[in-house]
């Protein structure tokens, strides 16, 4: 067999690599929410100033159907996509919200 068996505490350099691909990941995330935040923190306050709606169900229900379709095509879970895109739409219009009210 070509299988090595991984020795109790000994590293395994093959999931050290994944991991650092996981991490790298995971900072690019961060920092693409990061910057969504500063724009939807924009609109927010355009909105504010506008007296326009904290939301918009029909752009949130486009939203949501276009990148269901994405996540289809790139083989990910539609559900899974919704529900983090639901819980990033529900916190932009919570900070639109408070935009609102001064």
């Amino acid at each position: 067999m070509s299988d090595k068996t991984q020795t109790p505490g000994e590293p395994d350099p093959k999931l050290a690599a994944f991991r650092k691909s996981i991490d790298n990941i995971d900072a690019a995330l961060i920092h693409m929410l990061a910057e969504r935040f500063r724009i939807t923190q924009a609109v927010g306050e355009y909105k504010a100033k506008m007296t326009l709606p904290p939301a918009d169900p029909d752009r949130e229900a486009r939203q949501i159907a276009r990148l269901r379709k994405l996540s289809e095509e790139a083989d990910l879970d539609p559900e899974f996509s919704e529900k983090f895109l639901r819980f990033i739409i529900d916190e932009v219009i919570r900070h639109h919200e408070r935009a609102a009210a001064g």
